[in-house]
């Protein structure tokens, strides 16, 4: 159906993971991941898919940042990514230190809008050579990356807490821990 709107637009199922230890994203899933695992939990199921995992804005003093102390930071082995650069990190040095961390690490940087409107699309971005559309294509493309870097506006990520209120005044609150592993993506 994708490929029918935008032909050669590559789409990757995925997931930001809430894990009690802090955000991951698994990429190429099969089915959702439940909130509210461990941190290991979460990596071993999207493994278990044959899934990607990566760690999101991990120093943002405002979100679910996965290393807030050492211990997590040993994690980084676990995963096939950190995201170097988000545009949503309004104050302080958290791209800075996030992309400190994967070259400490070795792991490929990111770049990402993390985009919560249609303004913030493409605002960063990660582009790669080679075929993204699966796991081991998205894996051999990650070293070689480019990474775009721009900032959201502070305006356009005001829009953001405006959403959150619609949404649970229509009913859609906070997804609360599912009891079932295995709740199938909708596609």
């Amino acid at each position: 159906m994708v490929g029918e709107v935008a032909p050669g637009l590559t789409v990757i199922v995925g997931e930001e993971i809430r894990t009690i230890d802090g955000d991951l994203i698994g990429l190429f899933l099969e089915r959702a991941v439940p909130p509210g695992l461990t941190v290991d939990e979460a990596i071993a199921e999207v493994r278990a898919q044959g899934g990607l995992v990566g760690i999101p804005h991990p120093f943002d003093r405002f979100r679910g940042s996965l290393l807030r102390n050492a211990r997590r930071e040993a994690l980084v082995a676990s995963v096939d990514w950190i995201e170097a650069h988000n545009a949503r990190v309004a104050v302080g040095n958290g791209n800075v230190r996030a992309a400190e961390l994967a070259h400490r690490a070795d792991r490929p940087g990111i770049a990402v809008s993390d985009a919560h409107s249609a303004f913030e699309v493409g605002v960063a971005y990660t582009a790669f050579d080679g075929d993204p559309s699966t796991a081991p294509g998205l894996l051999a493309a990650l070293p070689t990356a480019e990474l775009v870097t721009g900032r959201s506006s502070f305006y356009v990520r005001l829009l953001t807490p405006l959403a959150k209120v619609v949404q649970r005044a229509r009913g859609n609150g906070k997804v609360r821990p599912a009891r079932d592993r295995s709740v199938p993506v909708d596609r």
